[in-house]
């Protein structure tokens, strides 16, 4: 099922509002549709899965070794067009996964910042283009707080507080990644803390963007916080540890778990977090 813009959207910071909303937009939805109002590069769908041959299912990527170097021959030629070079292959393997793992980690964190619901989404229930920029997902349920209006419906899974949810999206993550991280360890030529890192980074850092741009932005880091609070959070390497930049304007930056490697492409260029020239 495909979610315009234009869909009625969920009342409110962090509740699903009133039980009526559920007829007009299923569980869910309303969070993707939000979503791809403020980034439209990014569509969510929710639903059966496409079958037509473009879509990669997680689980090709997973089992299916030719799927997964075909993925990555995809970033090498975007390299090719981007940047004029080609990328050293684990390079491109790390960049593969990252640009999978970052739009992947939003169709559970948005729901669960918007709706206070985090679906179920194993490895046969997602699949990408990323060609078009889509991601499509068949949830197997969600879970909920005690008073959400669609705690007695089927597939639901009532948690009792905030805690308990978020231990519930912390354990989805992980149930969808861990596979697909040990499926490229190979040709990421990087052990699990590594991959985990880029995991733990791209969960905090998709939800702070897009918590920017709904205009939630201090919201969004306080909640990614208490998510990924530091490295107890197996299997999540390291936490979110927002600061403020001391100097010039009032801004929120964090240093990342991981380096994405971008500066054997532009060394010129290292990204504003980069553990390699960030502070302690």
């Amino acid at each position: 099922m495909t979610v315009s813009s234009t869909e009625a959207r969920p009342t409110g910071p962090g509740r699903p509002g009133p039980p009526g909303l559920l007829t007009e937009v299923p569980p869910l939805l309303g969070s993707y549709a939000r979503q791809h109002e403020v980034f439209p590069s990014l569509r969510i769908t929710a639903g059966p899965l496409p079958a037509d041959p473009r879509w990669v299912l997680s689980t090709a990527l997973v089992d299916d070794e030719a799927a997964r170097q075909e993925l990555i021959a995809h970033d090498q030629s975007l390299a090719l067009a981007d940047y004029g070079q080609l990328l050293r292959p684990d390079v491109a393997a790390g960049f593969c996964l990252h640009r999978y793992v970052w739009p992947v980690a939003l169709a559970f964190t948005l729901p669960w910042f918007l709706e206070r619901r985090v679906p179920r989404l194993p490895a046969d229930r997602v699949a990408i283009d990323r060609v078009a920029g889509e991601l499509a997902v068949d949830p197997d349920g969600f879970a909920c707080l005690p008073d959400d209006p669609a705690a007695g419906l089927p597939g639901v899974r009532v948690v009792p507080d905030e805690a308990a949810l978020r231990a519930e999206l912390r354990s989805a993550l992980a149930e969808l990644l861990t596979p697909v991280l040990a499926a490229f360890r190979p040709a990421m030529r990087r052990g699990p803390r590594t991959q985990w890192g880029m995991a733990t980074d791209d969960v905090i850092e998709g939800l702070w963007f897009l918590g920017g741009l709904l205009g939630e932005e201090e919201r969004a880091a306080a909640e990614a916080a208490e998510l990924l609070p530091g490295p107890s959070e197996r299997p999540f390497v390291g936490g979110a540890d927002f600061r403020l930049l001391t100097e010039g304007p009032t801004a929120r930056t964090r240093t990342r778990v991981s380096c994405c490697l971008f500066y054997t492409v532009r060394p010129e260029e290292t990204c504003l977090t980069c553990p390699r020239s960030c502070p302690e």
